[in-house]
């Protein structure tokens, strides 16, 4: 089957919902675990490599949660579809540029993913929707304990699971979460939280992890230390932590709401006239707009209109996403006017914002002092 073809479509995707969705767009627990017999997969040659790579996959195939799955190499994947996989969040872009003996099994929901010869042999995740770290965990941990069953893990008695990166040994886990926080980034008050944060033993990144930007005011949470520490008391720890931020950021939305209404305002009727008239649009420019556009649909600017369909041209609107649709053989430039056919084409529908703070009649249509 055609990875396109299983992947849900962005219309569905975009409509799943969970705890503390309007900040915590998605909850994921990664784990990392090698297998013994087997050089790491950056220390190892081409041919051992596929050799790892033929034994684990059938593993994965094998278990009771990868029933209905997609499975492939990365070899066989084209680029196009590597990068489609990268904007789904189901796979790194370092392994992205993986060939022979590395590869990717996904079950159909999009919640567990395993990519094959990574940095490591096995990079298992669980996501879910809003803030769902324990159940994210327990998922995780079925597949692990069920591959555990199949396969000889590199396990070490002192110090845990043997990884290919240090700051991974012991649980070899990675907990995080995706947050869109435009309320801290409006009132300034981000590069505090994130201060605090690294304090605490936290890393906070980009959309697509390390080195990354944080388009659309999404940044992601989530543990260093991954030794002397158990998973439940990580998971345990970084859930508190989210608690605190949700609450720095409805607290931030909340006092620009009340202290500089017409600011905000603007922020996002700006969004709205830019997104709903462009002819040419960038898909930073864009990610950054929906963002305030988001932020809008959560504070009541927008009636009527369902989030999920900020969400859905948030997918859409990716460079693979586009290319997908349209042609591989798009020009950067291409992009940005199709992008812009899109939004227009999509937002036409969608009424101005509107905002009870400046007056019950408030809109774009009516200038503002």
């Amino acid at each position: 089957m055609e990875l396109i073809n299983f992947l849900s479509k962005p219309s569905d995707f975009s409509r799943r919902t969970g705890p503390n969705d309007k900040i915590v767009l998605s909850s994921r627990v990664r784990l990392a675990r090698n297998i013994r017999g087997f050089a790491f997969p950056g220390f190892a040659k081409k041919a051992e490599r596929v050799r790892a790579f033929e034994v684990l996959r059938p593993a994965i195939e094998a278990t009771a949660a990868m029933a209905d799955r997609f499975a492939g190499s990365m070899d066989t994947l084209d680029a196009l579809d590597k990068q489609i996989l990268v904007e789904r969040h189901l796979i790194s872009r370092e392994h992205a540029a993986k060939g022979p003996g590395s590869g990717i099994v996904f079950n159909h929901q999009e919640i567990l993913c395993v990519m094959i010869n990574e940095e490591d042999h096995l990079r298992m995740q669980a996501i879910y929707p809003g803030l769902q770290l324990k159940k994210a965990f327990a998922a995780i941990d079925a597949l692990d304990s069920d591959l555990e069953s199949r396969l000889d893990y590199a396990v070490s008695k002192d110090l845990g699971y043997l990884t290919a990166c240090p700051t991974n040994l012991g649980t070899g886990i990675r907990v995080s979460a995706m947050l869109h926080l435009p309320g801290l980034v409006l009132a300034e008050q981000i590069n505090p939280i994130i201060q605090s944060v690294n304090k605490l033993g936290l890393a906070v990144r980009g959309l697509y992890g390390e080195g990354t930007e944080a388009l659309g005011n999404i940044f992601q949470v989530s543990n260093q230390m991954t030794l002397g520490e158990s998973e439940t008391d990580i998971v345990a720890r970084l859930d508190k932590v989210l608690a605190q931020i949700i609450e720095h950021e409805e607290n931030g939305r909340q006092s620009l709401l009340e202290k500089k209404p017409k600011v905000l305002f603007n922020h996002i009727g700006r969004a709205y006239g830019v997104l709903s008239n462009a002819y040419s649009i960038s898909s930073k420019e864009t990610m950054n707009l929906l963002s305030l556009l988001r932020l809008g649909h959560d504070l009541g600017f927008l009636p009527g209109v369902e989030r999920a369909l900020v969400d859905e041209l948030s997918i859409v609107t990716q460079p693979a996403h586009l290319r997908k649709k349209f042609s591989d053989e798009l020009q950067p430039e291409e992009r940005d006017l199709l992008r812009a056919d899109m939004l227009r084409e999509r937002l036409a529908g969608v009424p101005r914002p509107q905002c009870k703070a400046l007056g019950d009649d408030a809109s774009l249509d009516k200038p503002q002092e």
